[in-house]
């Protein structure tokens, strides 16, 4: 498999669905603006999106993957037909246990919505209800995004990267439907459309996960659900994974909940705005990086192929650092110009703007630290080792905790975020250690000599950046496609500079660009 190919595959559809996202966002924004309203949804949507994080992009992946190729794989068995058994016997335990939960967080959704958000600060009796009804009408996307994951992850087990991928975009093209078609002027009734439509977009998407697996010669069978030894080890795998595949998500709902309970009306919205500018990267390059690294180096690992593993984890750290770095420099830069086009506008005043703007940056510190998460993951998860993450991610949730008491005051918006990125940074920190402490990861000559190349890079596009931003900054006040044009040149102007700065600096040599177009070239004729 081409790694680079096929992160470019899944990047890009991830790609096209965070840009949905921002047409998305850009018209929220207008709509509801930063208020009691907008932070009211962002609440009850938060749920939902950590899960969805924890369980569909993370815990189940992370242990039905692995599981799923070694049934599919094992030369004495049946091959896909015992993997597909097992898929059926998960879904068969899996469904009941999604129903009651789902029915018993309808029923205490007004002690989840009292945990996710402190209940405000300064609301009447009457808010937070309606805080309330939102929660309710999100949560059985909880359920839904579960299956969808069940299904992703059989996709993704037999090469059917793009589908899956192509999922969240279903999402996005409902939210802003129901923005376009369904927009009051009372932004209350306009939050509460958003929040139905989570659940209608939770819908489509298992309608079209279920499509792509009965096209691709898949169909589950329901059955009765039994505790089989199998079954047993998926789940004793899933709890953990959840933790440590998604510690930034349980980061970001403590940050949410102390931003909600002690800072002012809109600091909810501010925050959520900066961390889907600094998701825009994290979707594109850690999501496609981890969903590719997981199988591939699970197959390689059982086919008991040690050397390319260790090269496919280098290259992937490498490519991930190549993507990251100048992403985190141009978030830190020119966060302003960057948010004043995207959501500058409408309700959404100067001042929020501005606010977004400092939180992106305290997010973005954290960036490559997200992403290398994912990278870094994948070599326990595919040795099926899910409690050393665990124990990693409940430290880093300490630390982000004491980080967020002990910054949100003094910081106020910028508090959480800050203290998020500090908590990754430490997770990733421990396991890149343990990793190498275990001999299965050694930094390759050639990682080690393109690394601090790609820093310098990044920071030459940086400079450039912070020059040339000022000249573009009076247009991104301007209509939409002046918008758009002030913001496709300051990212131009950045690639260009960074592009530049690889090959003359040796992070990127000719004979890397000639192998890539010979690639392209090989692909095309294809």
């Amino acid at each position: 498999m081409n790694l680079l190919r096929a992160t470019g595959t899944i990047g890009g559809l991830t790609l096209a669905s965070r840009v949905l996202g921002l047409v998305r966002d850009s018209l929220f924004a207008r709509y509801i603006g930063a208020s009691f309203a907008s932070d009211a949804f962002l609440v009850a949507f938060r749920l939902p999106n950590m899960f969805r994080a924890l369980f569909a992009e993370g815990a189940f992946a992370s242990a039905f993957i692995p599981m799923f190729n070694q049934k599919v794989a094992n030369p004495e068995g049946a091959g896909l037909k015992d993997g597909l058994a097992f898929a059926e016997a998960a879904l068969a335990v899996l469904l009941p246990v999604l129903l009651v939960m789902t029915v018993v967080l309808e029923v205490f959704a007004w002690p989840v919505t009292f945990a996710l958000s402190g209940k405000f600060n300064g609301v009447s009796h009457e808010q937070f209800a309606f805080a309330v009804e939102l929660s309710r009408y999100t949560i059985p996307y909880l359920m839904l995004i579960s299956l969808v994951s069940l299904f992703g992850g059989i996709l993704n087990s037999l090469h059917k990267f793009w589908v899956n991928a192509a999922a969240p975009i279903l999402l996005n093209l409902t939210l802003i439907a129901a923005l376009l078609l369904f927009h009051t002027s009372d932004p209350l009734a306009t939050a509460r459309n958003q929040a139905i439509a989570v659940s209608v977009s939770g819908l489509l998407q298992l309608l079209w996960l279920a499509f792509a697996c009965w096209r691709n010669g898949v169909s589950l069978k329901l059955r009765r659900p039994r505790l089989s030894p199998e079954v047993r080890r998926l789940l004793k795998l899933i709890w953990p994974a959840a933790a440590g595949a998604g510690a930034v998500q349980i980061n970001l709902v403590i940050s949410t909940a102390l931003a909600a309970s002690l800072l002012a009306h809109g600091s909810v919205t501010y925050i959520y705005m900066a961390d889907r500018l600094n998701q825009l990267p994290l979707g594109l390059i850690g999501i496609g990086l981890g969903t590719v690294l997981l199988p591939t180096i699970s197959r390689q690992l059982g086919g008991g192929e040690h050397a390319a593993a260790m090269e496919t984890q280098n290259r992937g750290l490498e490519l991930a650092l190549l993507l990251t770095l100048p992403a985190t420099v141009a978030l830190v830069v020119a966060g302003e110009p960057i948010a004043a086009a995207l959501f500058g506008y409408g309700r959404f005043t100067a001042q929020d703007t501005h606010f977004t703007a400092q939180a992106l940056a305290a997010f973005s510190v954290g960036l490559p630290s997200y992403i290398l998460v994912k990278v870094l993951t994948p070599g326990f998860y595919a040795r099926q080792d899910t409690r050393t993450p665990v124990r990693y991610a409940t430290v880093s949730m300490v630390v982000n905790l004491v980080g967020n008491l002990a910054l949100i005051l003094p910081l106020q918006h910028m508090g959480p975020p800050l203290a998020t990125a500090i908590a990754s940074t430490v997770n990733v920190a421990m396991l890149y250690r343990t990793l190498v402490a275990r001999g299965h990861f050694v930094m390759d000559a050639r990682l080690r000599r393109r690394a601090p190349r790609l820093v310098l890079a990044a920071l030459a596009m940086g400079v450039a950046l912070w020059f040339g931003q000022g000249l573009l900054t009076p247009y991104v006040h301007g209509t939409w496609l002046v918008r758009f044009a002030a913001l496709a040149a300051l990212v131009s102007a950045g690639t260009v500079v960074y592009g530049l700065a690889t090959v003359v600096m040796g992070a990127f040599s000719k004979d890397d660009i000639a192998l890539l177009l010979r690639r392209r070239r090989s692909t095309s004729a294809k």
